[in-house]
């Protein structure tokens, strides 16, 4: 069965240039010219990626993009973002309305292709494998459950998208560890984008403000300037408190 691919971008050229060689590499393409019908291929085709132009008549890809991160019918369907914005803002603001990844036009098809790979395998990769014992999936008031991409935390259940999944369990591997940003590009984005450090630190605070009862003082999802970030999760003993704090932060 073929991986289905939703595109939507207006331009026609580049709709037909992207979706002819996305086709001949073996997906299965559904296109779309504006938000308002892209939103509504993506509800009847449920498609296993998404790619989103920015700019759309009708309803904007950011707009489009939060709205499909709110229903729960696309809510965990990848979008990767493409758009003539490559200003270090504008990716965030992409990451904030909820893309998981982000090109900038133009671009190599090839890039796009390694992009939209990288981005499945990480979909299909928090699937996670739970006979793997090399995998920690449980430690201290932290688990994941990867079927639902959850977090069980503090008893808690928090839902969280693929890529904070993906970066929750790269540190969680190495508890107590600092990991660099390489490392952290190199596993959760599956490729190495040149220097894109900002990517990591947006999905950080997206984290913390999920886990942290002070996400601007955070005391779990630590940053070592310079060097990295590290996950310090509380010992057995300190559970019961940290529960305490942490329903009282959510209240």
């Amino acid at each position: 069965m073929k991986i289905s691919i939703l595109l939507i971008e207006d331009d026609r050229d580049m709709r037909e240039l992207v979706s002819g060689h996305l086709e001949h590499s073996g997906f299965d393409v559904q296109k779309a010219e504006d938000g308002i019908k892209g939103q509504a291929l993506a509800l009847q085709y449920s498609p296993d990626l998404i790619l989103l132009d920015l700019m759309l008549p009708s309803v904007d890809g950011l707009t489009l993009c939060q709205r499909l991160r709110r229903d729960e019918r696309t809510s965990n369907i990848p979008i990767l973002m493409i758009t003539a914005l490559g200003g270090l803002k504008d990716k965030v603001t992409g990451f904030n309305s909820g893309a998981d990844d982000y090109i900038t036009k133009p671009f190599d098809l090839e890039e796009l292709y390694v992009r939209i790979k990288a981005l499945l395998r990480r979909t299909n990769r928090a699937q996670l494998n739970s006979t793997n014992q090399q995998e920690i999936l449980n430690y201290g008031p932290l688990t994941l459950v990867p079927e639902r991409f959850e977090a069980i935390w503090f008893e808690s259940a928090v839902r969280l998208t693929h890529l904070e999944f993906e970066l929750l369990h790269c540190l969680m591997q190495r508890h107590g560890q600092t990991v660099s940003p390489a490392l952290i590009l190199k596993e959760v984005w599956g490729y190495e984008p040149d220097d894109d450090i900002e990517t990591i630190r947006v999905h950080v605070r997206h984290l913390r403000t999920k886990l942290e009862p002070e996400p601007r003082k955070p005391k779990y999802i630590k940053t070592v300037y310079g060097a990295g970030y590290c996950l310090e999760l509380p010992a057995v003993a300190q559970v019961d408190n940290g529960m305490q704090e942490f329903a009282e932060s959510t209240n």
